[in-house]
């Protein structure tokens, strides 16, 4: 059975209970606070950007009915649906930021928050590198056959859609980083922030 009190490790038991002292930040504290968030904001507009205008190259090559379409390539596809759903999640994670910058709290409770970001990141950083990696390949595919001399175009509109997708794998791993060191800082200091 446990004791009521759960002590830490080195703590004696007080036959006092412990007053919480209230948690005091300085200006130079909140100046790096929001910096630091100002920075995840940023990674997530050009993550947002990145996604966003990928997904619209590849939605808008077709090139005429002697020309091949991307629909007809499940690569392609799965490079269209994972861009076009990391820009919406995007717009929800800079939504959260912006709410985080201006209120100084988190949308929903710190530690939903924390996990959410850090895990939704990962999740999509990694979709959108299977799905470029995917469409990476079947260009390669294309390069190395005839089409690619035939529909020049395509291939070239193909490959600027997959090159943008992989900008947006960069940035949202930049904001997946920072949102992991958020979660490390959570687990050590019980909050979001080391400061």
């Amino acid at each position: 059975m446990r004791s009521p009190q759960s002590l830490r490790n080195g703590e004696t038991p007080s036959p006092h209970p412990r007053i919480p002292t209230p948690h005091f930040r300085s200006t130079v504290s909140e100046q790096k606070l929001k910096r630091f968030n100002s920075l995840i904001l940023i990674f997530r507009v050009a993550a947002f950007c990145f996604s966003l205008a990928s997904a619209i190259f590849m939605l808008t090559n077709n090139r005429g009915s002697a020309s091949p379409r991307w629909y007809d390539f499940d690569a392609f596809r799965y490079v269209l649906a994972t861009n076009a759903m990391v820009a919406i999640y995007s717009i929800v994670e800079m939504a959260a930021s912006v709410w985080e910058i201006s209120r100084n709290a988190t949308m929903l409770p710190e530690i939903v928050q924390v996990w959410f970001d850090f895990g939704h990141d990962q999740v999509f950083a990694y979709l959108l590198l299977s799905a470029d990696s995917a469409g990476t390949a079947l260009a390669r595919t294309f390069k190395d056959g005839d089409k690619c001399t035939v529909n020049n175009a395509f291939c070239v509109q193909t490959d600027i859609a997959i090159a943008l997708g992989f900008g947006g794998f960069l940035f949202l791993g930049f904001s997946s980083l920072l949102s992991g060191f958020r979660v490390a800082c959570f687990i050590i200091k019980g909050s979001r922030f080391h400061l």
